[in-house]
C-alpha cells in the first residue's frame, strides 16, 4: 500500500482555514506565521493535483473537490486523535479489551442495559462477548480465555459475586401427552417421554445437567433451538422463563403440572480472572454488570447517549 502524501497536520491546515474564514485567522488560532499556513494548503494541492480551496473577493472559499476531502478528512483526523487517546489510556492501564464469557441462559437484556452503559465510559475499550454453554464458561475462565465470567455453576477455586436467579421452567406445547394426562405429572411419566436438553459447550468435562434419564433424549445445540423444537410438539424441556415468555403467551408452550421441581432456580454468578488483575474499563464493567443484575427484566430502560 503506498504511503499518504498528504499529512495529518496539512488537513488539520485546511480544516482550520475553512472553520476559521481564512488564512491570517487559522494562522493565528495554531500559533503559526500565514505564509506557513499559506504554503501548507498550496503544496496539499500540488501533492494531491487537485484545486483545494479558491480566492472569492479576501475570503478562501473551499473548491468542489475540496468539499469533498475535506468532509472525508474530518473523520480521518478525529479517528486519528481517537487512536492516540486510546494509546494514552492503555500507558495508564486501561485496558484495549475485555473479554466477557457468559452463559446462554443468562438474560441478553442485562448484558444490553450494561453495555449500552458501558460504551460511554469505555474509552475506546472493545469488549469481546461470548456465549458458552454450562461448563463451556468454567473452561474459558480456567484456561485464561476470559477476564470476566457469568455462570451459574459454582466454580471450584473461584469467587463469584452473586448477579440474579433465572427461572427454569418446565414446559410442553399444550397439546403434548403429558398435559393429555389432566392431572399432576410425576417423575415416572416424564421417563416415559422425549426430552429436550441443551449441550454442554464444554469439552473436557461437559455436564448432563437437568437430564432425567428419560428414554428419549434429544440433544441441541443452543436454547433457541430448543424452544423451538418443544413449541413445536417435540418433547418437553425446561427452558429460561425470560426466553419463553412469548411462547407461553401465544399458547405454544404451557407449563408442566409436576407435582415438585416444575420450576428450577439458578443463581448465576460473576466471575472474575482470577489470574489477572481488574484493569480500570474491567473494574467499570463489573459495577454495571452486577447494578443491573438486580433491575427488573421489564423495566424502563433509555441507553445512554454516546460520546463524540
Amino acid at each position: 500500500m503506498k504511503a499518504p502524501r498528504v499529512t495529518l497536520d496539512q488537513w488539520r491546515t485546511l480544516q482550520a482555514v475553512v472553520d476559521h474564514g481564512g488564512f491570517a485567522q487559522a494562522a493565528e488560532a495554531m500559533h503559526r506565521s500565514q505564509s506557513s499556513i499559506s504554503y501548507t494548503v498550496a503544496r496539499m494541492q500540488e501533492q494531491l493535483g487537485v484545486p483545494l480551496l479558491r480566492i472569492d473577493g479576501r475570503k478562501a472559499v473551499l473548491t468542489e473537490a475540496g468539499e469533498v476531502l475535506l468532509r472525508r478528512s474530518r473523520q480521518l483526523v478525529k479517528s486519528a486523535g481517537q487512536l492516540e487517546e486510546l494509546a494514552h489510556h492503555m500507558e495508564q492501564g486501561w485496558e484495549p479489551e475485555v473479554r466477557l464469557v457468559v452463559d446462554a441462559a443468562y438474560p441478553t437484556v442485562r448484558l444490553v442495559r450494561a453495555l449500552s452503559a458501558f460504551m460511554p465510559q469505555s474509552r475506546g475499550c472493545r469488549v469481546l462477548l461470548r456465549e458458552e454453554v454450562l461448563s463451556g464458561v468454567e473452561e474459558a475462565l480456567v484456561q485464561g480465555h476470559a477476564d470476566l465470567a457469568i455462570s451459574g455453576l459454582n466454580i471450584p477455586g473461584h469467587l463469584g459475586a452473586d448477579l440474579s436467579i433465572v427461572d427454569f421452567v418446565a414446559v410442553a406445547h399444550p397439546d403434548h401427552p403429558l398435559h393429555r394426562l389432566q392431572r399432576d405429572v410425576t417423575h415416572q411419566d416424564l421417563e416415559t417421554q422425549m426430552q429436550v436438553v441443551i449441550r454442554d459447550s464444554g469439552r473436557l468435562q461437559p455436564r448432563d445437567v437437568g437430564w432425567l434419564g428419560a428414554e428419549q433424549r434429544w440433544t441441541v445445540g443452543s436454547l433457541a433451538t430448543a424452544t423451538t423444537f418443544v413449541s413445536n410438539g417435540l418433547g418437553f424441556a425446561w427452558l429460561p422463563r425470560h426466553m419463553i415468555e412469548r411462547e407461553l403467551k401465544d399458547g405454544l408452550l404451557k407449563p408442566l403440572p409436576l407435582n415438585q421441581g416444575g420450576v428450577r432456580e439458578s443463581r448465576f454468578y460473576l466471575y472474575p480472572n482470577k489470574e489477572k488483575p481488574l484493569g480500570p474499563a474491567t473494574q467499570i464493567l463489573v459495577e454495571l454488570l452486577t447494578t443491573f443484575a438486580s433491575v427488573p427484566l421489564d423495566a424502563h430502560f433509555a441507553a445512554p447517549q454516546s460520546q463524540a
